[in-house]
């Protein structure tokens, strides 16, 4: 039985300068994702291509793919790192996750701890939140003056262009969920003794905060969506069409990038001859 064919990426990248829409509507499922068994069909085969792809990037051991995954809370960051990019093989993907920085890294500038976990050459490298949130979090919760994070954009696009000039390929993704959808979420969490450990009374507090939240997300988009890294914003209210949408990018990327499996020596196909 033949694969069903792959289709074109339906997001496109958000232009520089462009603040998206995050209405509750822009979380709902674009008309032309595929449904039912068609999508989740066209999803496995991208799944099995990425998975290809990926040997041959850890195999050619030249280049990197650091891929940012930003969204409020219960967004479902864990959910596509489980189910998208639980496709690759773990030894060359590692996954950082960016909570409250420690004391040791307070006493360093906000990217010293990010730098130090971006993905070597030949592998994958997946950040369950990012240095974004040193112009989200800081910005709404007023941790520092608007002077410190207000430059911050330039330095962050700085930081990717140089990541990209030296061979990483940076996707930023913005798992946009609605208010009403985030509520069920929140409540399913609370309820179910797998979950609810991850629940934190902060996961509230932010809530409260939406709007402001909104506009942080919104200003970060338009001023860090570039031409070298640029902002995929991705409708999360569906999880299925939510894996769909992100792994038709990672796909199309890494296909950009065509990485290729190194030759074998010759000394090292002359071993064949003392197998016996």
């Amino acid at each position: 039985m033949s694969s069903p064919e792959v289709s074109a990426p339906l997001l496109a990248p958000m232009p520089p300068g462009q603040r998206p829409g995050l209405s509750d509507a822009d979380a709902h499922p674009p008309d032309a994702v595929p449904r039912g068994e068609e999508r989740d069909a066209e999803t496995e085969t991208l799944l099995e291509r990425m998975a290809r792809l990926q040997r041959a990037l850890y195999a050619e051991g030249r280049r990197a793919v650091l891929v940012v995954l930003q969204g409020r809370d219960a967004s479902g960051k864990d959910g596509v790192i489980r189910k998208v990019f639980g496709a690759f093989n773990p030894e060359g993907c590692q996954v950082t996750s960016f909570g409250a920085p420690s004391e040791a890294e307070l006493a360093r500038d906000y990217l010293w701890r990010v730098h130090l976990a971006v993905p070597p050459r030949g592998r994958v490298g997946l950040f369950n939140r990012s240095h974004y949130e040193d112009v989200l979090v800081v910005r709404v919760r007023k941790l520092v003056p608007e002077s410190a994070w207000s430059r911050r954009y330039d330095q962050i696009n700085a930081f990717e262009r140089m990541l990209v000039d030296e061979g990483t390929t940076v996707l930023k993704f913005f798992l946009h969920v609605s208010r009403d959808e985030q509520r069920e979420r929140l409540r399913k969490r609370l309820t179910d003794p797998e979950k609810n450990w991850k629940f934190r009374g902060g996961d509230l507090d932010d809530r409260a905060l939406w709007d402001e939240y909104t506009a942080a997300y919104a200003d970060a988009i338009a001023r860090c969506s570039t031409d070298w890294a640029p902002w995929y914003v991705v409708p999360a209210d569906k999880k299925p069409v939510r894996d769909y949408l992100v792994a038709q990018v990672v796909t199309a990327a890494l296909e950009r990038m065509a990485p290729k499996y190194p030759r074998a020596e010759p000394e090292v196909l002359k071993m064949l001859e003392r197998i016996t």
